[in-house]
């Protein structure tokens, strides 16, 4: 199983990022994906999870209606949407499998949000 996240960098705030996840190594349409955030000094967290399309999303409260969470099954690849970013987003953003019970990471992406 590998993750590989890209599409992070610096922006200003009230700014768009868009996250990808490319998968290999598993049959990507058959498992949930998620995303996680950690910042300096913090847990990591969950900021959104997706089922095996878009019919079944889950999100973080403090992301919801700025973040949208997506999948292209035919690209191996899930999506993480970040609009309106804000400064208390910027963190290293991770996505996850869990395949066969084990969880599985990426190597993560730094976004970083400047004021």
């Amino acid at each position: 199983v590998q993750l590989v996240e890209s599409g992070g960098g610096l922006v200003q705030a009230g700014g768009s990022l868009r996250l990808s996840c490319a998968a290999s190594g598993f049959t990507f349409s058959n498992y949930g994906v998620t995303w996680y955030r950690q910042a300096p000094g913090k847990e990591r967290e969950l900021v959104a999870a997706i089922g095996l399309d878009d019919t079944i999303t889950h999100y973080e409260d403090s992301v919801k209606g700025r973040f949208t969470i997506s999948r292209d099954n035919a690209k191996h690849t899930g999506y993480l949407q970040m609009n309106s970013l804000k400064p208390e987003d910027t963190a290293v953003y991770y996505c996850g499998v869990v395949v066969r019970d084990i969880k599985y990471w990426g190597q993560g992406t730094q976004v970083t949000v400047s004021s």
